[in-house]
């Protein structure tokens, strides 16, 4: 599995723009799957282009929750391309331009290896992704609580790491990971760096993460 950081709170490299906001590629099992779009569909598409990411190869959508910074930049690009399937929590009543909408509100298996949390506490859906060494879920902000998240996606297998915006998320719920890539929304950042800090990678636009 390989995750790149498309948008974020911070960039990483030189020519890419920094923004509130999330989004990222993730290539597995054949797969090229967005998840979510940021909050700018100028800066998200910029990005792509920076990181030589052509929007005409993406196959899927994954919005985890209709905020703004998680959705602003799905119409341009479904501008670009609108022959995907996009795959939404069931109170995002804007996606109506892509080729297929599917509605995800249970634990849900979108392909082999490739699941949903479903829309967790009525808010949002993570993404889960089975790699050799676990489960590694991509996450738009956690609004859920933390230990509701792990247990869903406890049931496709062990829980590896967590990419993604932790929000609120206690440092304290994240002891079980061996990888793990607070962005975006994080709060307790810095203490999560210092208390596992031999699991944390820096996230960050441009970041490229790879999980056997």
């Amino acid at each position: 599995m390989k995750v790149t950081i498309i948008y974020d709170n911070t960039a990483l490299r030189t020519g890419l723009k920094a923004d509130w906001g999330f989004s990222a590629l993730i290539q597995v099992k054949g797969k090229n799957i967005l998840f979510d779009t940021g909050a700018n569909g100028d800066i998200l598409l910029s990005n792509m282009k920076k990181l030589k990411i052509s929007p005409r190869k993406i196959e899927d959508v994954f919005i985890s929750h209709p905020h703004w910074d998680h959705t602003g930049g799905l119409s341009s690009f479904l501008q670009l391309n609108n022959k995907v399937k996009l795959w939404i929590p069931s109170y995002f009543s804007e996606a109506k331009d892509a080729r297929e909408v599917i509605e995800v509100k249970k634990p849900t298996k979108l392909y082999e290896g490739i699941y949903s949390t479903g829309e967790l506490d009525g808010i949002e859906q993570s993404l889960c992704v089975e790699t050799e060494k676990g489960i590694v879920i991509i996450a738009g902000c956690s609004h859920p609580r933390m230990e509701h998240i792990l247990e869903v996606a406890s049931q496709f297998g062990k829980v590896y790491g967590i990419i993604g915006g932790l929000h609120g998320t206690s440092p304290e719920s994240l002891k079980d990971l061996d990888l793990i890539c607070p962005t975006h929304c994080t709060q307790y950042k810095s203490e999560i760096r210092s208390l596992y800090s031999e699991r944390y990678i820096e996230g960050g636009a441009g970041k490229i993460i790879e999980v056997e």
